[in-house]
């Protein structure tokens, strides 16, 4: 089609008056002086015009558009739909409305948004069209016009991510990540497939913005994000909400296995240090887990379960990850009542001081004991370290239960004989909070007891703090005389430079590395062994503890370590035990343990139920491992027996009977179980909710026609049920 015919269908075959120099006489536009105008345009930039075949190829297209296509051959009668791509609403290639649907329904359409494929660089059209019909009713093709968007989109996108992302960390905001667990969710349900959601809160940022500066506090938060993006799962989406908390949706994943390890590689990832514009900063991470549809159906519900499942994580001692479980909800309602009552607890007798005592490898002579805390609650009984600590770390009272810790423990030592000196813990809190120093030359002085009988026992965290702050407590402390020991040393990102910075006597080798090192081809032995040759090269003593079992006890005596902690010589007893065996004048501990250490086998009592062919019973967890279970309820099952056991919420765990006696069966998993994050185990997978009603339809419960007799295993009798 000539030129001039093609521009008479863009713009109409009339010609309209036009006012010439003198405003009496009128004279119409030729078609010359229109096709000059409209090639003026053209050769402007300002607009170009295209038309096709009826098949949808070009037969014209603006030689200042021909210029901007990056294409190997002719562009005049390729595919339009091979020269550019529909681009969406939210910036996503493909739309609602691809071009080759819009093309084949031969409709006007305006301002469509397209990009240009195979272009070096971003670049946008918008198109405009309407379908050029011939005399005969024939559709010809398309006659249309285009200008460059490139700008204008690129702002709009721009104004768009602005919408969606944080600007601090680059990552997506809580508006973009509420939307798309809404749609995944949506696009999820009737699928009935799976969708995880994760919610990730940092320990301990706080204490990087109070010690190293907001700045130093907003450079930590975008190399998370960054860090975050590396988990290297398909389709993750990763977030952060606002604050330390951040966020990731993982669709398609329900295995709990699986999200156990992308947890843990979370965490590890999130706890190595951090370098920023004033100095080394150091965090941990904790992760609560939960999984749509068996947690929740909706986003509301999903966030809802995460984050008591993230409480959870915090509650347990953080650094840990959680899953949702149907009872965190009491739990989170029973540690907000801890936290408003342990202020009470720091002013009355509730809290106490226990002592596990810390002997000499070659003797086994007392030299020190370290002092736990504990908390008789008088409503909950006893409350655990791991429990309400964190607690107090959230609600700022950390360095009141140090400095309490400190006065008690140092008032106990006193009495006690000889030489024997106190370990006492203290929280990076209170090592920030610049009193600590004050407080042991105060406490010291108030308790008689000499300094050199005293030791500190601190984390490599403190490190994390302003760097001429921690050198000058360190150095008073060293001045009072009081001993230095390294706690929970190869846990988190220890380094030489801490132990050439901090004054040190001892280094405490964590019970990690004594936790399964005499098991073959278990690295522990050789870590060891590294630890108490540095320890040694720098003149300091070491310390092993949680040692439990008589190989353990062996395999870190052979390497040289000085002193050993753990239950085979004493759990942690109150201070009048420790005064009545000191006064008999027993200063050795003598190890009483288990030849061999074993993996742990839970020792569990709550009902679950048992499905045999098609029919349910009752039946006593008594106690449970990874890859089996003793159960207690049904009388005489032979041995082989298949059975599903119904752990609850879901879980249910093909098995069969290895043993069998009386109404006791000890069963094997098919599928091993795996860690629940809280040391408790889980299946890997659960049956949807929609799934169990369907298995719970197919299951009698009626005792007739039952193939095994049910025992009342609670009253310890043989009386069928």
């Amino acid at each position: 089609m000539a030129m001039r015919d093609m521009l008479r269908k863009v713009t109409g075959e009339s010609t309209g008056p036009i006012a010439s120099d003198r405003s009496d006489v009128l004279t119409p536009l030729t078609d010359t002086d229109r096709l000059a105008l409209l090639e003026t345009l053209e050769s402007s930039g300002l607009g170009w015009f295209w038309a096709t075949d009826p098949s949808g190829r070009l037969t014209y297209l603006s030689p200042g558009a021909i210029a901007q296509i990056d294409r190997y051959g002719p562009v005049l009668g390729a595919p339009l739909t091979e020269l550019v791509e529909t681009i969406g609403e939210d910036g996503e290639v493909g739309g609602e409305r691809p071009l080759g649907f819009v093309l084949a329904a031969h409709g006007k359409f305006r301002d469509l948004a397209v990009r240009l494929q195979g272009s070096g660089h971003d670049q946008w059209w918008s198109l405009t069209g309407h379908p050029h019909i011939d005399e005969q009713g024939e559709f010809q093709g398309f006659r249309g016009s285009a200008r460059d968007i490139s700008a204008q989109f690129s702002l709009r996108r721009d104004e768009e991510r602005l919408a969606q992302y944080d600007t601090l960390t680059g990552a997506a905001n809580r508006y973009r990540m509420a939307n798309r667990l809404d749609a995944f969710l949506g696009a999820f349900r009737s699928a009935n497939r799976s969708c995880a959601l994760l919610l990730i809160d940092l320990d301990r940022f706080k204490q990087v913005n109070d010690s190293l500066g907001h700045q130093a506090g907003d450079e930590v938060l975008r190399q998370v994000a960054q860090r975050l993006e590396r988990i290297g799962v398909n389709g993750a989406e990763v977030g952060r909400l606002g604050g330390d908390e951040f966020q990731i949706i993982l669709p398609d994943i329900d295995d709990r296995g699986m999200l156990g390890d992308i947890a843990l590689k979370i965490i590890q990832l999130v706890s190595q240090p951090y370098a920023t514009c004033s100095g080394r900063a150091l965090i941990g991470a904790s992760v609560g887990i939960a999984v749509a549809p068996y947690d929740g159906m909706t986003r509301d519900e999903l966030v809802k379960s995460a984050d008591l499942a993230l409480y959870a994580a915090k509650g347990g001692g953080r650094g840990q990850y959680r899953f949702y479980a149907s009872d965190l909800a009491s739990a989170a309602e029973s540690q907000r009542m801890i936290g408003e009552e342990l202020r009470e607890a720091l002013g009355s007798d509730e809290l106490d001081m226990h002592y596990q005592p810390i002997v000499r490898a070659s003797d086994n002579a007392v030299v020190a004991f370290e002092a736990l805390m504990r908390w008789d609650h008088p409503g909950l009984g006893a409350v655990g370290p791991d429990t309400f600590i964190p607690i107090a770390d959230d609600l700022g009272l950390s360095a009141r239960l140090g400095e309490w810790a400190l006065e008690r423990a140092c008032r106990d030592a006193a009495n006690w004989p000889g030489e024997i000196r106190v370990s006492v813990n203290v929280s990076a809190q209170h090592f920030f909070s610049g009193t600590l120093a004050d407080t042991v030359e105060d406490v010291l002085e108030r308790t008689g007891l000499k300094s050199s009988r005293l030791e500190l026992e601190v984390t490599e965290w403190v490190f994390m703090g302003d760097q001429p702050m921690v050198d000058a407590t360190f150095a008073r402390l060293r001045k009072t005389g009081v001993r230095l020991s390294l706690d929970d040393f190869g846990t988190g990102s220890s380094s030489l430079a801490f132990l050439r910075r901090g004054p040190f006597d001892k280094i405490k080798i964590d019970r990690s590395f004594v936790r399964g090192c005499s098991d073959r081809d278990n690295p522990n032995a050789a870590i060891i062994t590294a630890i108490v040759s540095l320890a040694s090269a720098l003149n300091m003593e070491t310390i092993a503890e949680g040692v439990e079992a008589m190989d353990e006890l062996e395999l870190v005596r052979d390497p040289g370590v000085a002193m050993i902690q753990g239950f085979i010589f004493s759990r942690a007893v109150p201070n009048d035990v420790v005064m009545a065996r000191l006064a008999s004048g027993d200063f050795t501990y003598e190890p009483v343990g288990p030849v061999r250490h074993r993996a742990e086998r839970r020792t569990q009592f709550r009902r679950i139920g048992v499905i045999h062919e098609n029919h349910r019973y009752d039946a006593m967890l008594r106690n449970l491992s990874r890859t089996g279970a003793l159960i207690e309820g049904l009388l005489d099952v032979p041995v082989g027996t298949e059975l599903v056991i119904d752990l609850g919420g879901g879980q249910l765990a093909v098995a069969v009977v290895r043993r069998s006696q009386d109404a006791t069966q000890g069963v094997e998993f098919e599928t091993p179980l795996v860690s629940d994050g809280a040391q408790g185990l889980c299946t890997r997978h659960r049956v949807s909710p929609h799934q169990l009603a369907a298995v719970g339809a197919q299951v009698i419960d009626a005792a007739s026609g039952r193939r095994f007799m049910q025992v009342d295993v609670s009253a310890r009798s043989s009386r069928a049920v």
